[in-house]
């Protein structure tokens, strides 16, 4: 059976499985302010892939500028 890394795209039930199942968004979670962790941290059950991470903390940087 070939398993495909598809990380990118699994579905969590949220950020907490998220980040225990994936490095890379850890890492990325990790990488991003304090506040915008805490933001995305107040609606975790809402963030269930890396897609969707990258897209809540692109959308709240945005913010910034």
């Amino acid at each position: 059976m070939e398993e495909i890394n598809m990380s990118h795209k699994k579905n969590t039930t949220g950020l907490n499985e998220l980040l225990s199942a994936d490095s890379r968004a850890k890492a990325y979670f990790m990488s991003l302010p304090d506040y915008v962790q805490g933001m995305i941290q107040q609606r975790s059950d809402n963030v269930h892939s890396v897609d969707e991470l990258h897209r809540y903390a692109e959308n709240l940087l945005a913010g910034d500028k």
